[in-house]
């Protein structure tokens, strides 16, 4: 894998039994290798010390023992990590050694990311593959590169990184996210393929297809490290020339040798309807928001059960989205009503254990909410997506892709800095939650299956 260039900042504490912390300076290399991942900060860091000094002596940080190293080396966030990949055959090797992926699976620190891609068509849910030749209802892009690329957030930093594979095959789009993997959904209506793909690492794992052609699904996914679900609602092809909502099915397997390949079938609540295409995963439930009049369904995995669930204020919500921060079901929406007592807003409710109760918990600042819906053109509302402490909301029919990241544990609002990756081609970006990882061996229990890559 290519490493992170050019240099950038990342701050690493570590605990060591020493009376000084010195602040070094590095540079590190770039190296070759798929996928192609690089970032658009710059800096250096200034130093106090030189390497004449015995704290930078090599005789003695030579002789640190190797556990030791990799340890430390497993508290590092991903850009440092594939960085240090460059400094010697064995940092580089670490990613094939399963001594410390196992070390790096125990120790290493989440981290709550964001992965954003490129919109196939503002009509549909399905996203822009750059393999593919895309066509929207004014223009018919291709693109010339052999590859799709996606571009990640770090919320902390506040940083974007492009990651760029040739993995994914043609007519195949991105549509949800767990544990570090991505799953894409095949374009083409009918049973429905689906590949988990590690975007830092480029491998992909094929599912089973689906058993009821479907046209564009609402798809969730949640993973453990033992254990796979998916599950797909909505759009069954009655006809080659007409979709309507009647069933999902579900895929399990866990690594007790369980498992159900599309075996759990349900029928959808009566005149539901899965606009977003979306379902997030909470406390052994999948959610999804329903519209005209706006509701939730809910799917209980365990009870293999639909039911709906009352939206608060649900006769004045605005772009209403459903996220998952730390466990929590949060809806996100404006509220907007001349004749309320309260002034328009943006505001933040949070599922109550009881699965039937929505309490208030945020609401956006008003001069910033004022300035918010400036940068709404045509009125087009927004989308939220939720991971950690954080909550992303993008705003939509911007071409230079404006939005906001709200850090629930600080309490603080912040425009998100312009993605440096992304011109102005007309198509927006579109975001999923993502914990980055070096390792997701949960996707070995489907090896079982022994399904070949789909050819196109």
């Amino acid at each position: 894998m290519e490493g992170f260039h050019p240099s950038m900042n990342m701050n690493m504490n570590m605990n060591m039994n020493m009376n000084m912390n010195p602040s070094f300076s590095y540079t590190f290399p770039i190296t070759s290798g798929t996928p192609n991942i690089t970032t658009n900060t710059t800096t250096s860091i200034a130093t106090n010390y030189n390497t004449t000094t015995p704290w930078m002596n090599s005789r003695i940080w030579s002789k640190l023992p190797q556990r030791l190293l990799d340890r430390i080396i497993a508290f590092l966030p991903p850009p440092a990590f594939f960085r240090a990949r460059s400094v010697c055959k064995r940092f580089y090797s670490l990613l094939f050694s399963n001594t410390f992926l196992e070390l790096y699976l125990q120790v290493s620190p989440p981290s709550h990311w964001f992965l954003f891609f490129k919109h196939k068509t503002k009509k549909t849910n399905i996203y822009k593959n750059n393999n593919n030749v895309t066509t929207t209802t004014t223009t018919t892009t291709a693109s010339t590169n052999d590859s799709f690329e996606c571009y990640l957030f770090d919320p902390k930093e506040m940083s974007w990184y492009r990651i760029s594979s040739a993995l994914i095959p043609c007519g195949f789009s991105p549509s949800s996210s767990s544990s570090g993997l991505l799953c894409w959904v095949s374009d083409e209506s009918g049973p429905k393929t689906m590949l988990l793909n590690n975007p830092l690492l480029g491998s992909i794992t094929q599912l089973p297809a689906t058993l009821i052609p479907r046209l564009f699904p609402s798809i969730g996914l949640t993973i453990t490290p033992s254990s796979i679900d998916v599950t797909v609602a909505g759009d069954d092809m009655i006809s080659p020339y007409a979709v309507k909502n009647l069933t999902s099915e579900s895929f399990h397997i866990d690594a007790s040798g369980f498992y159900s390949i599309w075996g759990t079938n349900s029928c959808l609540p009566r005149l539901c309807s899965l606009e977003s295409g979306r379902m997030v995963y909470s406390q052994g439930k999948f959610y999804c928001m329903n519209c005209s009049p706006f509701s939730v369904l809910c799917y209980d995995v365990s009870l293999n059960t639909w039911f709906k669930i009352q939206a608060p204020m649900r006769r004045f919500l605005r772009s209403p989205n459903l996220v998952e921060c730390n466990g929590k079901l949060l809806l996100v929406a404006g509220v907007e009503k001349s004749k309320l007592n309260v002034p328009k807003s943006l505001r933040v409710w949070s599922l109550q254990g009881c699965g039937s109760v929505w309490v208030e918990t945020e609401r956006m600042p008003q001069q910033l909410y004022v300035e918010f819906c400036e940068m709404e053109i045509g009125n087009n509302g927004f989308e939220c997506v939720g991971n950690g402490e954080f909550i992303v909301i993008m705003i939509k029919g911007r071409s230079d892709n404006k939005g906001l990241v709200y850090d629930m544990l600080r309490k603080r609002w912040q425009w998100i800095p312009t993605c440096p990756y992304v011109g102005y081609d007309g198509f927006e970006l579109h975001a999923f939650a993502y914990e980055p990882k070096l390792a997701t061996p949960v996707t070995a229990l489907l090896d079982q299956l022994a399904m070949p890559l789909p050819h196109f």
